[in-house]
């Protein structure tokens, strides 16, 4: 069973700054990829962020504020978000594509999302 857990939400001002983090556990081959996700009141999911091997992706609204890294050997992806604005203000979910080995012994790849870490920005 794969498990992610997201850390370091919470409510900042305008013009503030965040870390999120987001920690992979259980029985884990290897990591494709990492990347992050928010949901705003009323709206959908959006991507946020995204880290692989070879590349990095970020959405327009964040380009410039927000800088996402991996560390494979730990399991783990960190998110750091300046400048943020109101518009921030939303639910992030640490989304994983990971490939893990079940009890059974059989290789499996999945995607993985955390449980989410509310970030609110006041003006």
């Amino acid at each position: 069973q794969v498990q992610l857990v997201e850390s370091g939400g919470g409510l900042v001002q305008a013009g503030g700054s965040l870390r999120l983090s987001c920690e992979a556990s259980g029985r884990i081959l290897s990591i494709n990829a990492m990347g992050w996700y928010r949901q705003a009141p009323g709206k959908q999911r959006e991507l946020v962020a995204r880290v692989t091997s070879d590349e990095t992706t970020y959405a327009d609204t964040v380009k410039g504020r927000f800088t996402i890294s991996g560390d494979n050997a730990k399991n783990t992806a960190s998110l750091q978000m300046n400048s943020l604005e109101p518009e921030d203000t939303a639910v992030y979910f640490c989304n994983a594509e990971i490939s893990s080995r079940t009890t059974a012994g059989i290789r499996m790849t999945m995607g993985y999302w955390g449980q989410g870490t509310q970030v609110t920005v006041s003006s």
